[in-house]
């Protein structure tokens, strides 16, 4: 067994910038075992650091080297390596002389293509100590940091200046020069607490040292800390703190050992919008609120210092004499923006261009507002309040409250809404039109919410389609990616049976003539429509399930996603994989008919063999039945009665010629095979799924 030791690779830093740091600390432990995975060096267990003045790698029982490898280099086939006088051919000589060797030492090697001449050796192990200076700068280079820089006169590039690098395999710690400085075994403790260097003398001694010296390394370990004081402070108040996860990762990434303080505000800033309030105290302070049992904002905040005090009150009261003036300035938006009306505002969005070639956001507001109506009537929900609703959407963009506190856009608008004296509705769908923002965020709850927030992302859709810019690879600068997933979540996850074909047709009738490419409509529904190929991906349900019910080019998302799932079900049917096969052999036989072939009815007469009386018997009968269910849109029971099938279908393929020498038998079989196939395309092209595999 090869010897081993324990390897520490530290890079120390000015600070790090804190909302990456934690995905620079595993890129950075990433590297370091892809270098060693790469030379073959086997490990043991695996602990990474991150703080805000250091990235660092532990590794246990790293092999110093790997293991000798036997090498088989292949050369020109054997039967070519001499001529007939039995010497060596050029060939042959060519290939021994690029192995350093003389062709009498060339071996002839029986491969899958014949014998080959070849060489054997044995290519020692790497060694760790030779090729670690070299595994670090890979781990560098591979880090996913967009934007470096360069200090003092140095030509070295790093997310932020690197002050010191420590390198240890075991006791030996000289490995050369990491970003310009020297390898070795110093490390550094917190800024104010420690003060000198820190000599580690064995890399495991590395958590300890840097705890001593008030460094909690350990990423996790400092985030676990810091949700555990917070909650103590919270608990202290006999209130809730509110741990918002970036909030909880970028604090994490701000300290080195964390100290909980908690600190107040006056109470007469509960007046303004709770959401300004903790946006502030989030965005600008990193501070966590506090709530209490009902959910209801509390005039104190958690701060989380890098230091631990002797005067703790003074750190408490200077961070209080921060949130101040930002609170102020919270309340005088809130009380400047209310001194006019929302409806006041919606000309003003006549000076915001929304996009060059779509016009302001005054154009946009007036389509969605439109559209919202049209949607809104389909819905059964009242029009005008969807029209009011769409047309001051976008109006709070033009607040004080929004230009300073970007994340209030439609929570400002709502708050206004209310002081105006519009109709709930419409004051709950300006914020709601922006739900869901992101995967698993909450959807709108009333129909004009939802016609409003279906309206806006279509007509971005529709007009980002129409002037030829739709996403391409990465990137999506209007993210409509994001609309496209948020459009069919509420349709589907709301029940909203709207035909998606039929609202991009209204969004694109919105814009003025010529506006629009003349197909974007078409192009969006299929573009939204494939993103449910992800969707159902996450779930576990194959692509051939969706593609059997996308065959017939569905558009209504509710009743896809009906018909999906009753697709997924089938393929769990004993039943299923011959009757999958047995479509896909009829719809073989069917193509190959001539083009405008013209099927007519099954004519009762003309069938003679038993199999077909059989199959047309239990088409018709289970037809019916199934008929019932499909105009009930109860897809699975449909799927489950045509299963019956399996059987009569299987005894018609082995016994019934289909192509018979009477034209007029061929014909009606032809027939019955169609309406076979038709009676299963009212759910979907279950002949996609043949192989798929699923059935017993």
């Amino acid at each position: 067994m090869s010897q081993t030791e324990t390897l520490l690779v530290e890079l120390g830093t000015e600070e790090l910038p804190p909302k990456s740091l934690k995905v620079l600390g595993l890129a950075f432990r990433d590297g370091i075992l892809a270098g060693l995975q790469q030379r073959e060096l086997s490990f043991g267990a695996v602990q990474w650091f991150a703080s805000p003045r250091r990235l660092a790698v532990l590794v246990e029982s790293v092999a110093l080297q790997a293991e000798d490898r036997e090498v088989e280099t292949l050369g020109p086939p054997a039967a070519q390596a001499r001529d007939e006088a039995g010497e060596w051919k050029p060939a042959a000589l060519g290939f021994a002389r690029k192995q350093g060797v003389e062709p009498d030492q060339l071996q002839v090697i029986e491969t899958p293509k014949g014998p080959r001449l070849g060489l054997r050796s044995t290519q020692a192990g790497a060694r760790t100590r030779d090729c670690l200076n070299e595994i670090i700068h890979e781990s560098i280079r591979e880090l996913p940091v967009a934007k470096r820089m360069r200090w003092g006169a140095s030509r070295v590039e790093f997310v932020r200046p690197v002050h010191w690098v420590v390198a240890m395999l075991g006791s030996e710690s000289n490995f050369g020069e990491v970003l310009g400085l020297p390898t070795g075994n110093v490390t550094r403790g917190h800024r104010v607490h420690s003060s000198g260097e820190i000599v580690l003398k064995q890399p495991g001694d590395y958590p300890a040292a840097l705890a001593a010296a008030h460094v909690v390394a350990s990423f996790d370990e400092r985030q676990a800390m810091i949700r555990e004081q917070v909650e103590v402070e919270a608990s202290a108040l006999k209130a809730n703190a509110v741990i918002d996860p970036d909030l909880l990762e970028e604090v994490t990434g701000l300290v080195e050992w964390p100290v909980a303080l908690t600190g107040n505000f006056e109470e007469r800033f509960l007046d303004v919008p709770a959401e300004a309030l903790i946006s502030s105290m989030k965005e600008h302070q990193k501070y966590f609120h506090v709530v209490d049992g009902e959910g209801r904002l509390l005039p104190h905040f958690i701060t989380v210092a890098n230091i631990e005090s002797r005067d703790p009150a003074q750190v408490i009261a200077g961070n209080e004499r921060v949130i101040r003036p930002r609170l102020s300035d919270a309340a005088f938006f809130f009380e400047t923006d209310r001194k006019r009306s929302l409806a006041s505002r919606v000309d003003d969005l006549r000076n915001v261009v929304f996009q060059q070639q779509l016009g302001t956001l005054h154009d946009k507001a007036r389509r969605v507002s439109r559209l919202a109506g049209e949607l809104a009537q389909r819905l059964g929900s009242p029009a005008e309040l969807a029209q009011r609703a769409g047309l001051l959407g976008k109006a709070d963009l033009t607040t004080e409250m929004v230009l300073e506190f970007a994340d209030m856009q439609g929570i400002a608008g709502a708050y206004y809404a209310r002081h105006d004296g519009e109709d709930p509705a419409v004051a709950d769908a300006l914020e709601q039109q922006y739900w869901p923002r992101f995967a698993g965020d909450r959807l709108p709850e009333g129909l004009t919410a939802a016609a409003v927030a279906l309206a806006d992302r279509l007509d971005t859709l529709v007009g980002i389609f129409g002037i030829g810019q739709p996403p391409t690879g990465s990137k999506d600068p209007f993210a409509l990616r994001r609309a496209s997933l948020a459009v069919l979540r509420i349709l589907v996850e709301k029940e909203l049976d709207l035909d998606l074909r039929e609202c991009l047709a209204l969004a694109v009738g919105q814009f003025p003539e010529d506006t629009l490419q003349a197909d974007c409509a078409e192009q969006v529904l299929d573009y939204v429509l494939e993103r449910f190929r992800a969707w159902y991906e996450e779930d576990g349900i194959p692509v051939e399930v969706f593609r059997a019910v996308s065959a017939n080019r569905p558009s209504r998302p509710l009743d896809i996603q009906r018909r999906v799932k009753a697709v997924d079900a089938f393929t769990r049917l004993p039943e299923a994989e011959a009757l999958a096969a047995a479509n896909k052999r009829v719809g073989n036989i069917l193509d190959k008919l001539e083009s405008g072939y013209r099927f007519g009815d099954v004519d009762d007469d003309l069938l003679e063999a038993t199999e077909e009386r059989q199959l047309a018997e239990q088409l018709r009968t289970l037809g019916e039945t199934s008929g019932t269910h499909l105009a009930a849109g109860r897809y699975t029971e449909a799927l489950s009665c045509l299963a019956a099938l399996q059987q009569p279908v299987d005894a018609f393929f082995d016994g019934v010629m289909v192509n018979s020498d009477n034209e007029a038998l061929r014909r009606n079989r032809l027939n019955l095979l169609h309406a076979l196939r038709q009676r299963f395309l009212q759910v979907a092209d279950i002949s996609q799924l043949a192989g798929l595999g699923k059935g017993d």
